[in-house]
């Protein structure tokens, strides 16, 4: 009988910070990277050595020891050190499936830049559970295995195959007892540092551990993974294991290895594999710890909510902005493209999403360096939407005459948008003013006219007098000059991923520049319809929404509830002596803020009495209550089938969850909500047996940007931005729950800190849609997609052309890409050149889809031919010839395609 092969993997998992700063690790990553150099150049230590299938380690590590970038190239090369395939490992959930794209291109990049060979082991050993789509991500980068942990409850082996959203079928290992750590608590003994070490009992620990894993393998070879937190090698243990490696054994043969070695020997043999797991990976912790010892920890979703909104917006800067904009620039003026700026932004941002830093459960000082990495991401993502859009739009052709004013509307998405929109209009100081009554006020006078020299009627909204702006020129210095900012709503039809332009012209001095206000949408002192909604606000605050296309009504929609949370940023701790506090008594004031023929808006100010803090000496909440209050801006416009909210929260207290309440009355056992490239369909009902779980399986879970739910007869979908926990309650009524912050002092390895109390004003803005049919996937992709992008807008005069104009010959309305039927798009930039467009499928069926490329004057966009491609840009097919503007594609159930036109 052949010997059954034990592959010996060295590694590390290396949170880059987590209960202690990232200079305060990185100070202990030098020291051990130092030590792994020094044995693998003595031979004490065979190699390889993994780094965490991760690559910014070895970065973090030469920004110290510079002078050992030759050193590491080496043992790269030799494959002494194995790199990647990740650049940092995320949290799967909270980052969007771009991100996810971005980070392993760039893990992998780096890993080649430093000689090495990229790891094709899909390592994610400590994630907080795995999206559907991994496997097909994975596949789609030639990653032919995943080592994972988290997330499913699988102990009668090491092996299962997970099948992902698509199909996409991935043979993984999955620790044991102890997770990625079982090797360290079993041979090393790491949790016991005051054990005497004895090298006959560490034989016999190795030996009684490679049994059982032998036992509880499917296939031949055997994996010892030795690379648990923040541990270094340990010199005596290796000894000992190097010294079995000599050692004649008849059942065994030990080898240092790396995981991708395993892989090849493992995958001759998968249909020995008899498990398979489908789709999500979110299971809770099932079993004690003596069993097995992983644990889901699904509280990071809400953690800190401002790191949510912080990522969100940078990641719809960069993918729904930066990227096409710049990519438009280049094909239609022949603007450089700045890809240096955009690695730069994207290296900034996924500097945050190791999965302890994007999960808000570190300590204060690791999230407060978060704040500087977002703003260096942001800055570079509104710098390079800025340039691009204001250079396309001083090409638009045309001069502007003397009191005129240019104002290009840009819009992201890649389907057309007509509706009423808000802009806030930047008209010059100096331009003329009229006045109501005996002049109370002052009103900038001005019309505005569309792209066919159509004048457009609007609704003045707000104004902001005399606001310093500033002109850059590259040889003079800058220009200071006033405007008085207008914000007005106007019907506006935008084309798909393009543009429309708008001309601004001054009004004539005293004459009044008005356009009809009545009616306005609000039928009463507290009421408001439109064609298809009337929305009542109630005394408490809550709304009542009446859908005219189907009679059903909704009621107490906008109910805030609010309990204790003793938890931290891993959990939500739920207090035995909790009371639940919710707005349906509460007190609210209601004012009409906007009221006419383009927006009305409503101001809800709801105030809760509840208690101040919680007292951990009593465990209760204490009997001091003060006021927690939420001001909600409701708007309405016309021919809108959705309810826009702003909630702005004033929080004064401390210890606890917030959440906002949308009653359904939906029948339904199962609701919908987006995860990274795919729609996921959730049981509203928790697991039967929950009380004899390890770790509870909670109500909540996770979303992108939206959550749907309808039986057939009504329901709602609720849109939102950087709220990435929802939940539909198993009550009669399934209301929509959707988490705006959690309120915690606890922080790991700490006595408690404030910052995780998120003390101050939150901001957060959803859209809630009554449902008159089954939830349409593509179009709460593309609302998820508008509410957090919005538009965007060039303003500029006759100076500002004359500085930035170079061609002078782009139309004044022009699409460069859209999009038709059931597919959504996730990424348009330019790589290596070649336009590079990615595209998935939301929905379980094949669909079909068209790809229109816009006309530029006076030549077409230069694509002559288009190439599907992997994740990483390499070909999967022969190019084909277009045809046209036009491609028709083919998705399959849930595929994800990326093309690239060159």
């Amino acid at each position: 009988m052949a010997r059954r092969r034990v592959h010996y993997v060295l590694s590390t998992h290396w949170d880059r910070e987590w209960y202690q700063t990232f200079q305060d690790y990185r100070y202990r990553l030098v020291q051990l990277l130092d030590h792994v150099l020094e044995g693998l150049e003595s031979g004490e230590l065979k190699g390889p050595f993994t780094t965490d299938g991760q690559a910014i380690i070895l970065e973090d590590y030469l920004e110290v020891r510079p002078e050992r970038r030759a050193q590491i190239e080496r043992l790269a090369q030799e494959r002494k050190l194995v790199i990647g395939p990740w650049y940092v490992l995320p949290d799967e959930f909270l980052v969007s499936g771009e991100s996810l794209i971005r980070n392993l291109r760039l893990g992998r990049e780096v890993a080649r830049a430093l000689g090495g060979t990229p790891s094709n082991a899909g390592f994610v050993c400590d994630l907080f559970g795995h999206i559907s789509q991994l496997p097909q991500i994975f596949a789609g980068f030639g990653l032919r295995a995943g080592f994972l942990w988290r997330g499913v409850n699988h102990i009668e082996s090491r092996h299962f195959l997970w099948r992902g959203a698509d199909g996409t079928v991935l043979p993984c290992y999955r620790f044991g007892q102890g997770g990625y750590c079982s090797y360290a608590f079993h041979v090393r003994h790491l949790d016991k540092p005051y054990r005497p070490f004895d090298p006959e009992e560490t034989l016999k620990d190795l030996r009684a551990f490679i049994q059982r894993e032998a036992t509880a393998n499917e296939v031949d070879p055997i994996l010892l993974f030795d690379g648990c937190d923040h541990q270094e090698w340990d010199r005596r243990v290796y000894a000992v294991l190097c010294q079995y490696m000599e050692q004649p054994d008849e059942a065994f043969e030990v080898l240092h290895s790396d995981l991708d070695t395993y892989i090849e020997e493992m995958l001759p043999q998968i249909e020995r594999i008899r498990t398979t797991r489908e789709g999500e990976l979110r299971e809770a912790g099932r079993y004690p710890r003596h069993i097995d010892s992983q644990w889901l920890i699904p509280g990071v979703l809400s953690s800190r909510v401002w790191i949510n909104q912080a990522n969100a917006e940078c990641q719809t800067l960069l993918c729904h902005w930066a990227e096409p904009l710049s990519a438009f620039a280049h094909l239609a003026i022949e603007e450089e493209y700045p890809q240096g700026f955009l690695n730069v932004a994207w290296r900034w941002l996924i500097k945050n999403h190791p999965h302890d830093s994007i999960s808000g459960c570190s300590i204060d000082a690791v999230h407060e360096d978060m704040k500087f990495r977002f703003s260096q991401s942001r800055q570079i993502g509104q710098r390079l939407r800025i340039e691009a859009a204001r250079k396309l739009a001083a090409n638009i052709q045309g001069e502007l005459q003397d009191g005129e004013l240019r104002v290009v509307v840009f819009n992201p998405l890649p389907r057309a948008l007509s509706e009423t929109v808000e802009l806030t209009l930047q008209i010059p100081s100096d331009w003329p003013t009229f006045n109501e009554f005996f002049g109370y006020e002052p009103k900038p006078a001005f019309r505005i006219y569309n792209a066919n020299g159509e004048e457009i009627p609007y609704q003045r909204l707000a104004q902001a007098m005399g606001r310093t702006k500033k002109r850059i020129r590259p040889t003079h210095f800058p220009e200071a000059y006033r405007t008085n900012d207008v914000t007005v709503s106007l019907p506006l039809h935008l084309p798909p991923m393009g543009y429309t332009t708008l001309t601004v012209r001054r009004g004539e001095e005293g004459l009044p520049t008005r356009h009809p206000e009545t009616p306005g949408l609000a039928t009463s002192e507290r009421s408001m319809a439109n064609e298809l909604l009337e929305v009542t606000i109630e005394a408490n605050g809550s709304l009542t929404i009446l859908d005219k296309r189907n009679g059903q009504k909704y009621s107490r929609l906008l109910t805030f509830e609010d309990v204790a949370d003793i938890g931290d940023g891993w959990y939500h701790g739920i207090a035995v002596n909790d009371q639940c506090f919710v707005s349906s008594a509460s007190r609210a004031e209601v004012a009409l803020v906007h009221n006419g023929l383009m927006l009305t808006t409503f101001r809800v100010r709801t105030t809760l009495l509840v208690p101040h803090h919680f007292d951990f000496a009593s465990m209760t909440r204490s009997e001091e209550l003060a006021e927690l209050v939420i001001d909600n801006l409701i708007s309405l416009r016309p021919g809108s089938d959705r309810l826009e909210i702003e909630t702005t929260v004033h929080n004064t207290i401390e210890d606890h969850r917030l959440r906002v309440l949308f009653p359904t009355g939906a029948q339904a056992q199962t609701f919908l909500t987006d995860t990274p490239f795919d729609v996921v369909e959730r049981a509203i009902a928790l697991p039967k047996d929950n009380h004899l779980y390890q770790e509870l399986t909670v109500e909540t879970n996770p979303q992108q940007s939206w959550t749907a739910i309808y039986d057939g007869q009504r329901g709602l979908a609720v849109i939102s931005t950087g709220l990435m926990e929802t939940a539909v309650r198993d009550l009669p009524e399934r209301p929509i729950a959707l988490t705006l912050l959690r309120s915690t002092r606890r922080t790991v390895m700490t006595d408690g800190e404030p910052n995780g109390l998120l003390l101050g004003d939150f901001h957060f803005r959803y859209w809630l849609i009554p449902l008159a049919g089954e939830p349409d996937r593509t179009r709460l992709f593309t609302l998820g997609h508008q509410l957090a992008a919005g538009l965007h807008t060039a303003q500029l005069l006759s100076a500002d052309i004359a500085l930035h104009r170079s061609t002078g010959n782009l139309p004044p309305e022009l699409s460069f890409l859209a999009l038709e039927g059931p597919a959504v798009l996730t990424s348009a930039r330019l790589v290596d050149g070649a336009l590079e467009v990615r595209l998935f499928n939301p929905t379980s069926d094949t669909i079909e889809a068209i790809l229109h490329l816009g006309d530029l004057p006076g030549k077409r966009i230069p694509f002559t031919q288009v190439q599907p491609v992997n994740l990483e840009s390499h070909p999967l097919e022969e190019p084909r010839r277009l045809q046209g503007t036009q491609l028709p594609i083919e998705l399959g159930p849930k595929k994800i395609l990326t093309l690239r036109f060159s």
